[in-house]
């Protein structure tokens, strides 16, 4: 681990403008949880040359909102945010995704934001033995597309600008981040030059030229809070996470459902997949095929079909194809049958 200067913080300004400040201007990071940027450090693949402790600062709250919705703190522990009264009762989708996430352990540590900043666990990227990661090394190749790519991307993989091709093929880890993508969460960041919200659908990035940039946030700008809306899907949801193992594993393809139901017809959805892409992600197309349309064996394998469109495995990962579209009708049945109908073990 290389050396690191800290500075602990006890207000929002103060840690910009720590970020900010010239010791800080080349590879300063926040922590939070640091249950991934640490052993990013240890790994010698993060190597921030100052850490910001933002654990004191007020943003620890979970409030419902003026307009119905649901406020979360950047700092909110994932135990707690899974445990509060408001998500399991309004956003049990979201509730279920961090309860699959991690260990006990871990989930007492990590945080809302540093959550949507997990980085890739990719073995090429983690280990530095390896010369050939574009996330880590920009422009050095994708070890992946040739290697080992079982747990790898199936979509979004390939930029379609003038250089087209695969550039990188990492999964984005997270379940929260998928649940968020399937309840349409807005970010809420701050900077020495003010504040701004972005779109959860905006945040992520996919790989295209820059592979080595896993979100949209510009330097210097610190998570303070998640939005979501009101809840549309509290009666019929359902987060699938097929692993290798039962707990503390990485999904190899998970599906976050929300539906609104009148009856046996589908009014609205939001529908996320995680484990196959650099991103969670979102099909409109398939959400939009659900809308109006009564929740059958057909539309469900439709809507499968149209969110897996230009899906692309490797030597590896061609099982995922199948696996995911697999995933998608099991975890919209059980969303349809409602979220009160019993959990799987």
């Amino acid at each position: 681990m290389n050396p690191f200067e800290y500075q602990r913080v006890s207000s929002t300004e103060e840690a910009i403008r720590h970020i900010g400040a010239p010791i800080g201007t080349h590879g300063a990071k926040f922590l939070g949880g640091g249950t991934n940027l640490i052993d990013l450090m240890k790994l010698d693949v993060e190597c921030p040359s100052v850490l910001v402790d933002i654990t004191r600062l007020e943003l620890t709250k979970v409030e419902p909102t003026a307009n119905g919705g649901l406020m979360v703190g950047a700092l909110v522990r994932n135990s707690n945010l899974a445990n509060d009264p408001h998500v399991i009762e309004k956003y049990p989708l979201l509730s279920q995704a961090l309860l699959s996430g991690a260990s006990p352990q871990l989930r007492n540590m990590a945080t809302t934001g540093g959550n949507l900043l997990q980085r890739t666990r990719c073995y090429y990227f983690t280990d530095t033995a390896f010369p050939a990661c574009n996330k880590r090394v920009p422009g050095s190749g994708c070890a992946a597309i040739q290697g080992f790519n079982r747990i790898h991307a199936i979509l979004g993989q390939t930029d379609h600008g003038p250089t087209s091709g695969e550039s990188c093929i990492a999964t984005n880890p997270s379940d929260m981040n998928v649940a968020l993508t399937a309840l349409g969460a807005t970010i809420h960041v701050q900077s020495a030059h003010g504040k701004r919200s972005i779109p959860i659908a905006d945040f992520h990035r996919l790989p295209g030229s820059t592979p080595q940039l896993d979100t949209n946030l510009k330097p210097g700008e610190l998570i303070t809070a998640v939005e979501l809306p009101v809840s549309r899907f509290a009666k019929n949801s359902w987060y699938l996470k097929v692993r290798d193992r039962q707990s503390y594993a990485f999904a190899l393809v998970s599906v976050a459902i929300g539906l609104e139901m009148d009856g046996n017809t589908i009014l609205s959805a939001g529908m996320a997949l995680g484990g196959v892409a650099h991103k969670p992600w979102r099909s409109l197309e398939a959400e939009q095929e659900l809308a109006g349309a009564p929740a059958t064996r057909q539309s469900i394998e439709k809507a499968a079909d149209l969110a897996l469109e230009g899906a692309k495995g490797y030597e590896h990962n061609v099982f995922k194809i199948q696996l995911a579209k697999q995933s998608i009708m099991r975890a919209l049945t059980l969303a349809a049958r409602g979220t009160t109908a019993g959990r799987e073990a």
